[in-house]
């Protein structure tokens, strides 16, 4: 979207009152938010009469903020608007904001406390802090402005957004995963949800200072990734799978060459050698759509050491198993359940989706053979995210799939802040993997087995 395009929609719901501009205080919050709203739209249609919008576009972003910063200070010398120094560097920065940036969300996109955004129409916001949700007093001018907003979002990796096309998925530069659903499917109004993700990836040791896991989990698990163990990580809406998944890939060693394949590009892995591939939706004809399962068909052909699957969800399940069954070992992917057992149903329904004509049995070897371990996230009540289960499967017993579990968390209780009692500990099963690791110079010691250690 052009500069031009920006600055002509900047309050233009307001512009009809011009006469309220010059009085930015009120005993009533919703008239001084109008009457802001409207200095908003005066200085920005001033802008319009001074600027060369094409000589704007020319220049590059932090010149652009100065020059917008300096215009905006001058008109309002101009007008004799009685504002404070805080009310105009507010001003300034929401100009700015509009112009370069996604209007009123950027304040909350600079917070890094803040874990995800949820629009509910032009006058609605709502953040998530440590698990919990808040309302904030953000809000657009109109669902017009929001709509403009979400556009400038799905524009910027290729996709749209329209009455004909009213639900899209797309991400931020930083990886930050957005949804959006429009009218006429969105009664109300547009909604947008966006999911953030850190500035600076997680890493293992700060999951554990979160007690997300304990260190003998940690270091299990640091063994499986490096031993190419084929390894699923199943939970919930919100559980950390994408998370843990980009810490899981920090194990991989930095010669090997990974594919990514995801409906929305959001990991962010720190590996030298990676190469990302994207879905991508139908055209307006209803045409060059591009699955995940043509992704994981193609990235075969990549010379892959590993090939990461951000969440399976499709017939893409069966190309997925064949690939971790045929040399491509050490794969990763997501898949949303809420136990482990679930996980693996859900891979046999998705591999049914392919229409292959397997039988229950044939498809439930496949999954048995293909996936070693199997690794549960859960968001608990008072919002927190902990590695709930790890379970390695070892096997067929007749149709079922055994798996056993070696690792798990407890919950006792729920204390007088609302959060969460418990404790990790081992099952006392020692794995079969165990042999694996030591092939590949992981040495597990007896103790991490030892069911009497808790670990709160």
């Amino acid at each position: 979207m052009s500069i031009r395009d920006r600055l002509q929609h900047l309050g233009k719901s307001i512009a009809d009152n011009p006469d309220n501009v010059f009085v930015i205080r009120e005993d009533n919050t919703e008239n001084e938010k109008t009457i802001y709203q409207g200095l908003k739209t005066h200085i920005h249609q001033k802008m319009l009469d001074r600027v060369d919008l094409s000589a704007m576009e020319s220049l590059p972003a932090e010149r652009l903020m100065s020059e917008i910063k300096a215009l905006v200070e001058q008109l309002l010398i101009e007008e004799k608007a009685p504002i404070n120094l805080v009310e105009k560097g507010r001003l300034v920065a929401d100009i700015q904001n509009e112009v370069l940036g996604l209007g009123p969300l950027e304040p909350l996109l600079d917070d890094p406390t803040i874990s995800d955004i949820l629009v509910n129409t032009y006058s609605q916001v709502y953040v998530e802090r440590q698990g919990k949700l808040e309302l904030t007093d953000i809000h657009f001018a109109d669902n017009g402005h929001l709509l403009k907003i979400i556009d400038r979002i799905v524009s910027r990796v290729g996709r749209r957004v329209d009455e004909s096309s009213p639900m899209v998925d797309a991400r931020l530069p930083d990886g930050s995963r957005v949804n959006a659903i429009i009218p006429p499917l969105a009664v109300d109004g547009p909604l947008l949800s966006i999911r953030r993700f850190s500035a600076v990836p997680l890493k293992i040791n700060d999951i554990i200072r979160y007690k997300s896991l304990t260190p003998a989990m940690s270091e299990i698990i640091e063994g499986l990734v490096k031993s190419e163990c084929n390894i699923l990580i199943s939970g919930g809406t919100g559980s950390g799978k994408t998370t843990l998944l980009n810490i899981l890939s920090g194990f991989i060693p930095p010669n090997e060459r990974v594919v990514t394949i995801e409906d929305a590009a959001e990991l962010q892995l720190q590996q030298p050698h990676v190469v990302r591939l994207e879905t991508r939706p139908p055209n307006v004809e209803g045409k060059g759509e591009v699955t995940q399962r043509s992704l994981v068909r193609n990235s075969l052909r990549m010379r892959p050491d590993r090939i990461m699957i951000g969440e399976v969800r499709g017939a893409e399940a069966i190309d997925m198993l064949q690939a971790m069954n045929t040399g491509h070992e050490g794969s990763l992917a997501t898949v949303h359940a809420n136990t482990p057992r679930d996980a693996l149903g859900r891979i046999e329904n998705m591999v049914g989706m392919a229409e292959m004509g397997l039988s229950l049995k044939a498809i439930r070897q496949q999954v048995s053979s293909a996936i070693g371990v199997v690794i549960q996230v859960s968001r608990m009540q008072d919002g927190k995210r902990k590695v709930s289960s790890i379970q390695e499967i070892t096997g067929m017993e007749g149709d079922v799939i055994t798996m056993q579990e070696i690792f798990t968390f407890t919950q006792t209780g729920i204390n007088e802040k609302g959060e969460i009692q418990g404790y990790f500990h081992a099952t006392g099963i020692r794995p079969l993997f165990s042999e694996r690791l030591k092939i590949f110079g992981v040495s597990l010691s007896d103790e991490l087995f030892d069911p009497s250690l808790r670990f709160e």
